[in-house]
Formats: C-alpha cells, sequence, structure tokens
C-alpha cells in the first residue's frame, strides 16, 4: 500500500549499464535494492529512460506496458525477464499537466518498459505492483529544454510519485575494453569526477559540464546522459545536492555512478 499523498518522494539518477545487471547480483544491483528498501512505498513510479529517445515528449498511459527487450545477443534468460507491473493513465495524465507549456502526448500501444527502466526495476522494487509510467527524452529539445522541464516535473514527487532517470554519466560503447572489466579510462575518471562535483554542491549547474574538457568523449550522444539532467533539474528545483550513492567504471568507457536526493 502507497504511504499518505504528501510525502516527498526522492529522485534518483541509477548507472544501468549493461542489461545482464537485471539477472545479476553484484554491488551496483545491491545499491539500487538499497533503494528501493529505504524509501517510503511510492503511490507510482516515474523513469526517464535513455533507451526511449525520440522525436516527441510522450508519457505511456496505457494499463499494462509491454516488458521491452530492446537489445540482441544477451542470453535467452535475459529475454525470459518479465515485469509486469501496471501502468497509470492518472499519471500520464497528471505529467502531461505539470509539464505545461511543454506538450505531452500520451502513448497507449507504442511503447512499454524498456531494459532502462526494468532492468533497475527489478532489483528496486521486486514485486513489480506499483504503477510504472516512463517519459521519453526528446531529441529536438536542447538541454536547457530538458532542464526546465524537469523542474516542471517536482510536484509530482509531493504527490507520492517516485522520480527515476536511468542512463549512464560515461556511455562510450565505441571506447569499451573489456579487458578493463572494473577499470576506467583516465578521461572517463575525469568527466565523472566533475559531475560529481557539480551535482553533490550545485546540481543547477550541471550545464556547464557540457563544456568539459571530457566531454565529447564521455557523452559521444546525448541519450543516456540526459536522464542526469532530469534529476539535477529535480534536485535544483528541491534546493539540495544529490548524493552519491555508488560508483564505478565498467570496460573503461562506462560508469555506473548512482546518485539520489531526498
Amino acid at each position: 500500500m502507497a504511504d499518505a499523498p504528501g510525502t516527498t518522494m526522492p529522485v534518483a539518477f541509477l548507472g544501468h549499464g549493461n542489461p545482464m545487471n537485471a539477472i545479476e547480483h553484484n554491488r551496483f544491483t545491491e545499491s539500487w535494492s538499497l533503494y528501493g528498501r529505504s524509501m517510503p512505498t511510492p503511490r507510482a513510479i516515474l523513469v526517464i529512460s535513455a533507451h526511449w529517445y525520440t522525436n516527441a515528449t510522450l508519457v505511456t498511459a496505457m494499463d499494462r506496458p509491454r516488458t521491452i527487450h530492446d537489445f540482441y545477443g544477451f542470453p535467452d534468460e535475459l529475454f525470459a525477464v518479465d515485469y509486469p507491473a501496471p501502468g497509470s493513465p492518472e499519471l500520464a495524465a497528471e505529467v502531461a499537466e505539470v509539464a505545461e507549456p511543454t506538450w505531452v502526448g500520451r502513448d497507449v500501444d507504442g511503447w512499454g518498459l524498456d531494459h532502462g527502466t526494468w532492468s533497475v526495476l527489478v532489483h528496486a522494487f521486486p514485486d513489480a505492483d506499483i504503477p510504472v509510467v516512463q517519459l521519453s527524452i526528446n531529441a529536438e529539445h536542447g538541454f536547457a529544454q530538458h532542464l526546465d522541464l524537469a523542474g516542471r516535473l517536482a510536484p509530482l514527487r509531493e504527490r507520492g510519485v517516485a522520480i527515476i532517470g536511468s542512463g549512464n554519466v560515461v556511455h562510450n560503447l565505441r571506447a569499451v575494453d573489456y579487458r578493463l572489466a572494473d577499470e576506467g579510462f583516465d578521461w572517463a575518471h575525469r568527466f565523472d569526477d566533475s559531475v560529481r562535483e557539480v551535482l553533490t554542491t550545485d546540481p543547477g549547474d550541471v550545464l556547464r559540464l557540457n563544456d568539459h574538457a571530457d566531454y565529447h568523449r564521455a557523452v559521444p550522444t546525448p541519450d543516456h546522459y540526459l536522464p542526469l539532467i532530469y534529476v539535477a533539474g529535480l534536485a535544483a528545483a528541491a534546493g539540495e545536492p544529490l548524493d552519491m550513492m555508488i560508483d564505478g567504471y565498467v570496460a573503461g568507457s562506462l560508469t555506473m555512478t548512482s546518485y539520489r536526493q531526498g
């Protein structure tokens, strides 16, 4: 049962990395599990996932979102994962309301829950009994527009909605070196450290990181980084910095750093 309305729900950025984390147990998945166990039960969950990067601002509005296996080349065990959480057309309507004047379309049959969402929720909320809604990342919007929209979502936290951004601070697949299983390149460390400094002191200043010397290597495409902008905007709206939950590196050019506030 969800907690009473008025409970301010936390916001979190979860570095999801490899889809295999969905079926593995390691220090990263344990941190996601601890995040779920340590918070009041949300009325619903809103997720901004790196894997719904499209040319419009949309929100899932179906009663029963499907589990999307948006990857290939992984074991059958991963494709067998199902996360049957209910949707929430009511929350979708609230998202569209608070986002104004940004237009948010309601997707009733096109998307669902992609692996950026369910790979972390299977650990944080394994019972899959809390309604889950996804908000797309509009590829046609600039970073400042995403940061502004994030601030507009802040009232949802007061209505019992937990908001999660799922992506990676550093996500450069072309630079992956699997010989560096738990290590990061020097440039990945430098960018990750600079992001941490901003998020834990002044998250509203997150856009200045776009001028970082290592930004283009750490963020060759914006899809996995933009969920972090939403979480930074929500933390700025609350007037509180983020706390780092866990950090780590995978294959040189991926970071698993996660943050929360509240």
